[in-house]
């Protein structure tokens, strides 16, 4: 994140906040709407500016925290879908390091400006159009983007990026109920065209939360001086909630995964945890456990449980 972070200030050092705000405002607005958009939300350089302002580090922490829960895959190449300023494609060199990567996105100032921020870095920013054909690539990615796309055109997205990749597909959205139950399309045809499922969950059958519960996850993003001011916020720092699911062609070793902040008593350990039966409950570690314990006190919301399964 801190490479990013530089990069990023360094593009938008003198840009005056007053001008973003608006684009920031109306962009917060457009993407809590959970409406399929009927144009693009960015729309001009100043949207995009301001996209990339208050939206790229939370995007970058998410895939970054979805990438490291992954099963170890070795991709040597990258395909961001719709990926707008690059953050995915940051993330996934953190986690494993230089990719022959490619950015598609519909808006040309946006693959521009990230290719600005990305100044040196070996990326291809492509302009695409949804129904154009995906390059192959070992992992595509898919970040924040099914929320503005009607179901027939996320339905078509996702077969998309399946037929592209080779080792995994990801996909990200906002960790909301809305969020959620697009993943859960998502996951629910990946499965049914052979694929298996890695993270977050532990098997391939339906999700076992039920009522008024759904899965999503937590990634703590450090506020610059100007994504506070965008976001006219006092704190430095905000938890970016974000769900997801992952797919690899190879089967993986299932283990549970814990969807809540564990919570702690004198000696005993609380985890919430999907399990490969489909349940989901909690699981209770005490002192008397030992190094289970011990791991029990380290386990953070997102995890495998138990961690060396």
């Amino acid at each position: 994140m801190s490479e990013l972070r530089e990069a990023l200030d360094g593009v938008l050092e003198g840009v005056a906040p007053a001008r973003l705000a608006d684009s920031v405002q109306r962009l917060i607005a457009d993407y809590r709407s959970g409406r399929p958009a009927g144009e693009p939300l960015l729309r001009t350089m100043v949207d995009v500016t301001a996209y990339a302002a208050y939206r790229m580090p939370a995007t970058h922490a998410a895939v970054t925290a979805v990438l490291r829960n992954l099963p170890s895959i070795q991709p040597r190449s990258l395909l961001d879908v719709g990926g707008g300023t690059g953050a995915a494609a940051w993330a996934a060199s953190e986690v494993y390091g230089p990719l022959a990567t490619t950015v598609l996105d519909q808006v040309p100032e946006a693959l521009k400006l990230g290719q600005r921020i990305a100044a040196g870095r070996d990326i291809a920013w492509q302009q695409w159009r949804l129904g154009e054909q995906l390059p192959d690539a070992d992992l595509v990615t898919v970040s924040y983007v099914l929320g503005e796309l009607t179901d027939d055109d996320q339905e078509a997205l996702t077969a998309g990026a399946a037929q592209a990749a080779r080792q995994a597909v990801v996909f990200i959205e906002p960790g909301t109920p809305l969020g959620y139950r697009r993943i859960l399309s998502a996951r629910q045809q990946l499965v049914a065209t052979g694929w298996s499922i890695a993270a977050p969950c532990p098997h391939q059958e339906r999700c076992g939360m039920t009522g008024t519960d759904w899965c999503h996850f937590s990634a703590r993003v450090n506020r610059s001086a100007l994504h506070r001011r965008l976001k006219e916020a006092q704190l430095g720092y905000e938890d970016e909630k974000f769900s997801y699911v992952a797919a690899t062609r190879q089967a993986t070793a299932a283990a549970g995964r814990v969807v809540r902040h564990p919570g702690f008593r004198k000696g005993l350990v609380t985890l919430q945890v999907c399990r490969p039966d489909t349940t989901v409950g909690p699981v209770l570690v005490s002192k008397r456990e030992g190094p289970v314990y011990k791991a029990a006190r380290d386990a953070e919301w997102g995890d495998r449980w138990p961690p060396h399964d």
